[in-house]
């Protein structure tokens, strides 16, 4: 087992006697979203990989946010909202746009794209530098306005 994990179910243990119900809820989901990627894998998760589902998990959760939002029922977008606070906790430290916007312009000067054709090499590029540290549609957004005028 990896520290993630164990610190994932030391946690869970301590919301259980702490009766906070949304942490229960959050970390039992993520156990059994971790598990089921861990059987398809057909091994156990690294750090890396856990921090990589977490993320996955929470990203869901801000796009349910966003629909939700645009449905107008705020009770599931506090409720959501809550939920990804909980996983936000184990994500590293989010990058600011402006942190993303100079990490892109030293990608872009290193891999000098010849048009804005070569936006999915920059956002891998950029994207394995974050690791997890910044949301895949944020770096789009802001690759493709750089390359605009290329």
């Amino acid at each position: 087992m990896s520290i993630l994990n164990d610190k994932i179910h030391k946690e869970l243990t301590d919301a259980l006697k702490q009766k906070d119900e949304v942490r229960v809820s959050t970390l039992r989901f993520l156990i059994s979203h971790l598990e089921n990627a861990r059987i398809a894998k057909g091994a156990d998760l690294g750090d890396g990989e856990i921090l990589d589902e977490i993320a996955k998990d929470a990203k869901r959760h801000r796009e349910s946010i966003d629909a939700f939002k645009k449905a107008e029922r705020s009770e599931l977008v506090s409720a959501e909202t809550a939920q990804l606070k909980v996983l936000e906790g184990y994500l590293p430290k989010q990058l600011s746009g402006e942190e993303i916007g100079k990490i892109v312009d030293e990608v872009i000067s290193e891999l000098s794209p010849s048009s804005i054709a070569d936006t999915g090499k920059v956002i891998g590029a950029v994207m394995s530098r974050v690791k997890g540290q910044a949301d895949g549609t944020q770096v789009s957004v802001i690759v493709k306005e750089k390359l605009k005028g290329k």
